[in-house]
């Protein structure tokens, strides 16, 4: 019955604020924490958006809360944004392009950042100190450079790769060291002219998989972009190590879900179309 209440509490908040009502601090909380609870089943159907609903419910009276809160609002919607896209069939450039804007608005609660964006990005990055406005602005605009021309995404890559290295630089195993496995591929795949550099992006991935085994997607990135080869605009072009494929994504298969809900069981998913990709590819 108590949770029947509070639901019935947060609905009532959801209408208010859709309906351009003013809420207090604790209306705001309340829309936060009842986001929270939903984030350990984000991986059901609906439940993504039925968080996106909540944390923006937030977002007019946002700036009334403390700037720790108001990163922590925004770093979520960056983050479930592109966690929808991942989960939507096709690639969804419009969540995409939302998520990287609410990661920036995010990094632009940093006034140095702020100003030094339009100037010097990659020295604008260096002032921030929040590891998870930085990996989710890149995760979404990398995962945007594979939508747009060839010339755009090699006048952007020097940006998102700046947001994962200084992701690493603030907390290099924030995530599950995501930021490691994101800077490696994007290493690997990116040319030599553009700072492309496969060693050392295979020792980020490698790293990444040693530093936390659990956490699925580390693997099935390591398979991806090492087993595969990839051509200059990032077609598939061959397979480079298809014992490495075949091994690393059969003990993604055979392993726990743990602590990852959301990103192992996508890892799955992700392991068993590469595998499946790797069959079409070696008959």
């Amino acid at each position: 019955m108590r949770r029947i209440i509070q639901t019935l509490q947060v609905l009532a908040l959801l209408v208010a604020a859709s309906g351009g009502t003013v809420l207090a601090a604790e209306d705001l909380t309340a829309l936060i924490d009842q986001a929270e609870v939903l984030y350990p089943i984000r991986y059901q159907d609906g439940v993504l958006q039925q968080m996106i609903d909540l944390y923006e419910a937030t977002l007019p009276e946002l700036q009334s809360l403390p700037v720790q809160s108001q990163a922590y609002v925004l770093n979520r919607l960056a983050q479930t944004y592109y966690e929808s896209a991942l989960m939507s069939p096709e690639a969804d450039r419009a969540l995409y392009e939302q998520g990287k804007a609410y990661g920036l608005q995010s990094l632009r609660l940093n006034p140095r950042f702020a100003e030094w964006e339009h100037i010097h990005f990659t020295e604008a990055v260096s002032f921030v100190t929040d590891a998870a406005a930085l990996l989710w602005t890149g995760d979404n605009w990398g995962q945007l450079l594979g939508l747009m021309s060839p010339l755009s995404a090699m006048n952007q890559q020097g940006e998102v790769r700046a947001l994962f290295t200084g992701s690493i630089a603030v907390d290099p195993d924030y995530f599950g060291g995501s930021a490691r496995n994101a800077l490696g591929s994007l290493l690997i795949m990116s040319p030599g002219i553009l700072g492309g550099n496969d060693e050392a992006g295979l020792a980020l991935l490698e790293r990444a998989v040693a530093d936390h085994p659990d956490y699925l997607a580390n693997q099935v990135v390591l398979a991806e972009y090492w087993g595969f080869t990839y051509n200059y605009f990032g077609r598939l072009k061959g397979v480079r190590d298809a014992e490495l494929v075949e091994q690393t994504l059969h003990a993604v298969l055979e392993a726990e879900i743990g602590d990852w809900p959301f990103w192992n069981r996508n890892a799955k998913q992700n392991a068993a179309q590469l595998l499946q990709q790797l069959e079409s590819m070696t008959k």
